[in-house]
């Protein structure tokens, strides 16, 4: 099992917090794909949304709140 530590994250976005949320959306965005054979033992979905964040694989922006 591979482990990021808090300062992987936060080297790929301005804040580990930042970099936790970022990483569970996309892996929400991976878990509505079909799942390549079920024989096969894969990684997680967080696991591989880290590791698509920590190596600049996926890119992202934040939004402004919008003030009413």
């Amino acid at each position: 099992m591979q482990v990021f530590t808090p300062k992987e994250v936060a080297d790929r976005t301005a804040n580990k917090y930042l970099g936790v949320l970022v990483a569970a959306k996309y892996a929400r965005i991976l878990n509505e794909f079909p799942r390549m054979g079920s024989l096969v033992i894969e990684k997680k979905l967080t696991t591989k949304a880290l590791e698509a964040l920590t190596t600049d694989e996926i890119t992202f922006h934040v939004v402004p709140k919008i003030k009413r």
